[in-house]
């Protein structure tokens, strides 16, 4: 029998077709985007330059000239003329003819410098400033106005501030001021932003409720392909905290970026020896440990920042953790009822997980200006994730109804036959997992009077690798007679099911036979090339300036998997081993007694023993590794053109954006009858075009309003297109791929408004709608037949309708530098986001799975002198997870609540100790059934992490 997509003529015949449409849409595709690169380049060439006008430039730097004041305004009052200052501090006004003019510089948590200036045929002009912070007086106009609480929250208020559209900051020094492990955790401070944790840590980020892979992440500017075989999303646990100099989280669009996130972009941006105006090295070590599994972990970094001349410099990092902790967990599936009544799940299994994860990164940036109109860089970043992993898990399957039980609880007695069996599976996973990332970034911008060319190459790779897995069951069959076992669960009707058994003696005698060896060794990587061209004209108006902007980009990406699975079921002679030989005490690791449980070591070591005399299972293996293995190419060629406005009061950016994509699938057909694979490849090709526009008024100096209406797509995961089948025979599950998949997209309608209050506050409202055409859901279709190959809980991605997406973000921050000493230390912030998504599925109104209706996160803090206190929660909603095709158990993560503490105290000019305590509320992670036999509300999973707490210090130097 011949999968979904086997490997029939009707593919032969669509391929040969595919090869003379694409000549053809190809052509066009070229013609259109060369048509919009003359005419923007018509434009801009048509307007003649002002023989006698010069060039205004200079840098905003903190009063204490310690670092640059990225995001600052500068604002020619006469003309109606604004710019930013970048990341290095630098801004440039064009095109300014001879006169009399006032320059007024403007950062939040600073106080506004006006300067008079005298524009003359002469010479080009340079005007300085350096901003000290507001309230200052002349005895401390010094003060360094870059450190501390109050001066991250101005920073990422300054930024957000000036950008083009709707946009969220954070700075690095805002980053280190929470106990947050990775990049994913430190988002989820960000309005809108909630996070996917893993084993407790944050994993995968949600912006606005939207699933992670309706967002994008690029380092300096290089899109991140995901090492995972399963995810087109980047998780960013790989990524750590320390060696990040940014993170800015863009909700609206423009036409010069990728248009693939419905989401957000999340740009991270590691540091630049521009960023600083005084050379830093410091060093951290910090100690934490974990209460669910008394263990320490160390964790180091170094940083520095060296300007070797005033245009050439160098800055990078270093960081090392070893995370050790534990896990304990039970699920539960299944779930029906009885004839009498009794609710129960047909399976029950508990876990305990030994988890030890080794970060390793460091970056690298060289910072060059070989003329003052000419900024070139080289940028890199490399980090490995090492994930060791012992999972012990104690199964319990029910073959017959219960006896006896009541709402909480039911009882099983085995009996005769498989139909009336209780099973006891006793299995070890032992497993290393290692994903590396490497990422690099050459390029520059070149300023050559009213035209500014930006340019960029980069290469990106990730590879995630599962070296020698082994996973080992031991199989126990309780029945009649000697073999009889009574079974009794309660708490069925809370998140935390127990068992007892009737037979202490005989349940943990040991008796248990081993039933099979499992070994996997898995190669996931994903490559991508990148270059990138932009050319941009200044038009200078009587009153502010029109800027004509093009370019181009193209992406080139290899994802493929392989994986070498292997199952040995049976012996050349003899029986296998029972688990007494084998076995070890976990102690009181584990919701429940789990005891005994299985020796990692002990049974690598008679598999290696005893490798000559296991039979393989050809069918289980052949079926497993080729099924699940595929190739997948996506190149993707991108233009634009865009218009800028800005009269200083109203800021007006639009274009359009098409962005071409070219996919080449590969994977295997397998026949189930004869496990024979057959090599299948399906192309396809399409062209979209994405028009935006993005408003901002400023109306008085305290008040932005912003309004934007975008197009944007986002590709199906790779995994997910391509022609695959992965099978889990232990578990009785398996994903299949769907190359028919087609793209999200969606239109997109955003409004804020944001109130500077007072002079580092901030609240704002924003509102947004998204209409989503053809999103795409996990199906889980039980009891499904894949050529005889029954597969328990089958996975399918399909493409839904129409989903709709609305909400309201609220946001507060504010230093209350206005209250009495010592209390004008304090600062507190908040944000609130609902999310309303309605999608029809199967004839069903649901929300969009991965979507919380309620995020928000709070926090206090206290910044005065040498100390710093912080305070935070942390809240996502519940959401839907999986979709059942016959409304019979669709499954719900549920909300969680996190708070954290901590503290820095300055015990030395340099020297800072720090104390961290992170999920002091213990918080758990749940998901339950919804809609079964059993009734709502039932369990699927809880895990427990404990709280961690952690203590260092900092020298700065």
């Amino acid at each position: 029998m011949q999968p979904p997509y086997g490997a029939g003529g009707r593919r032969d015949v669509c391929a040969g077709r595919f090869l003379g449409d694409y000549r053809v849409r190809n052509a066009r595709t070229a013609r259109a985007m060369l048509r919009t690169a003359l005419l923007a380049s018509t434009l801009a060439l048509g307007v003649a330059v002002p023989a006698a006008a010069r060039e205004v430039t200079g840098t905003v730097v903190d009063a204490s000239g310690t670092r640059s004041l990225s995001g600052a305004e500068l604002r020619i009052v006469e003309l109606n003329r604004v710019v930013e200052a970048n990341r290095d501090g630098r801004f440039r006004f064009v095109d300014v003819a001879p006169g009399e003019y006032t320059i007024v510089a403007r950062y939040i948590g600073a106080a506004d410098e006006s300067r008079h200036v005298t524009v003359v045929d002469a010479s080009d002009l340079v005007a300085d400033f350096a901003l000290a912070p507001a309230g200052a007086t002349a005895d401390d106009a010094g003060s360094i106005l870059v450190v501390g609480l109050a001066a991250n929250q101005a920073s990422a208020l300054s930024q957000k501030r000036s950008a083009d559209g709707v946009e969220s900051v954070l700075s690095r020094d805002a980053i280190g001021q929470n106990p947050d492990q990775n990049v994913a955790e430190a988002l989820r401070r960000v309005p809108g932003i909630s996070v996917q944790d893993d084993q407790g840590e944050g994993r995968f980020v949600v912006v606005r409720g939207l699933a992670p892979e309706l967002n994008n992440v690029s380092i300096n500017g290089a899109r991140i392909p995901s090492p995972e075989a399963e995810n087109r999303a980047l998780a960013l646990d790989t990524i750590p905290s320390e060696l990040v100099g940014s993170i800015e989280v863009k909700k609206t669009l423009t036409p010069d970026m990728d248009a693939d996130t419905i989401g957000g972009s999340i740009e991270v941006k590691t540091t630049s020896a521009f960023d600083r105006k005084k050379d830093l090295l410091s060093f951290s070590f910090e100690e934490s440990y974990n209460d669910l599994r008394d263990r320490a972990s160390p964790k180091g970094s170094v940083d520095f920042s060296k300007r070797i001349t005033p245009d050439f410099g160098i800055s990078g990092g270093a960081s090392y953790y070893r995370r050790r902790f534990g896990t304990d967990g039970v699920e539960a599936s299944d779930w029906t009822r009885s004839d009498a009544g009794v609710a129960y799940p047909e399976e029950v299994d508990y876990r305990a997980y030994d988890v030890t994860r080794t970060r390793m990164a460091g970056s690298l940036s060289l910072d060059w200006r070989p003329t003052t109109s000419t900024t070139l860089y080289a940028r890199g970043i490399v980090s490995s994730f090492r994930d060791d992993e012992l999972r012990s898990r104690l199964r319990f399957t029910f073959g017959g109804e219960p006896v006896s039980g009541d709402a909480g609880s039911a009882s099983f007695l085995s009996g005769a036959g498989s139909a009336n069996r209780i099973r006891v599976r006793r299995e070890m996973k032992d497993r290393t997992e290692i994903q590396n990332v490497y990422s690099g970034t050459v390029g520059g911008k070149t300023e050559a009077g009213l035209w500014t060319i930006d340019y960029s190459g980069s290469y990106s790779y990730s590879e995630e690798s599962e070296p020698n897995r082994q996973d080992t069951i031991f199989d126990r069959r309780f029945q009649a007679g000697a073999s009889q076992l009574g079974v009794t669960l309660s708490g069925l009707d809370t998140q935390t099911p127990e068992y007892s058994v009737s037979d202490q003696g005989r349940f943990t005698n040991g008796s248990d036979p081993m039933s099979a060896i499992e070994t996997t060794d898995g190669l996931s990587t994903d490559d991508e090339w990148a270059a990138r061209l932009d050319v941009a004209r200044d038009i200078p108006l009587a009153s502010g300036t029109l800027q004509v902007k093009a370019g181009f980009k193209g992406r080139f990406r290899t994802k493929q998997y392989d994986l070498d699975f292997n199952s040995y079921d049976e012996l050349t002679d003899g029986d296998f081993p029972a688990l007494a030989g084998l076995s070890r005490s976990i102690g009181s690791k584990g919701l429940v007694d789990m005891n005994p449980a299985v020796n990692p070591l002990a049974v690598r070591g008679w598999f290696q023993a005893n490798r000559d005399r296991l039979i393989r299972n050809d069918d289980d293996s052949i079926l497993s590794s080729l099924s699940a293995s595929y190739a997948v190419d996506e190149d993707i060629y991108a233009g634009y053109g865009q218009l800028r406005y800005d009269s200083g009061a109203l800021r007006a950016v639009g274009g359009v954006r098409m962005e071409h994509t070219e996919n080449k699938m590969r994977g295997y057909a397998i026949d189930t009858d004869t496990v024979e694979a057959t090599p299948v490849t399906f192309d396809r090709s399409y062209t979209n075009w994405m028009p935006s526009l993005n408003l901002r008024f400023e109306p008085t100096t305290k008040l932005v309003l912003r309004a934007a209406v975008t197009r944007s797509l986002v590709r199906p995961n790779v995994s997910d297109l391509a022609p695959r089948f992965s099978y889990n025979a232990t578990d009785g599950e398996g994903e299949f791929g769907n190359p028919e998949l087609k793209p999200y997209r969606s239109w997109n309608f955003d409004a804020s408004a944001e109130y500077y209050f007072a002079d580092n506050a901030l609240a704002e409202v924003a509102v947004f709608h998204k209409r989503v055409s053809d999103f795409i859901f996990q199906s889980r279709i039980d009891d499904y037949d894949f050529g005889g190959v029954v597969i328990d809980e089958a996975t399918v991605p399909l493409n839904g309708d129409t989903a709709k997406v609305s909400g309201v973000e609220l946001n507060l921050q504010a230093a209350l530098n206005f209250l009495p000493s010592p209390l004008d230390g304090l600062l507190v912030g908040g944000n609130y986001t609902y999310v309303d998504t309605s999608a029809t599925l199967y004839g069903r109104e649901l929300t969009l799975p991965g979507s919380s209706k309620h995020i928000w996160n709070a926090f206090v803090g206290y910044d005065k002198g040498p100390l710093q206190l912080r305070a935070s929660g942390t809240y996502r909603g519940r959401y839907l997870d999986e979709v059942t095709a016959d409304d019979d158990g669709d499954i719900y993560v549920d909300h969680r609540l996190l708070f954290d503490v901590g503290a820095k105290l300055r015990v030395a000019p340099g020297v800072q100790l720090t104390a961290d305590f992170v999920n002091i509320g213990t918080e758990p992670f749940d998901r339950y059934y919804s809609g079964t036999d059993a009734g709502g509300r039932r369990i699927a999973q809880h895990e427990e992490y404990g709280w961690t707490g952690k203590f260092g210090f900092k020298i700065t130097m």
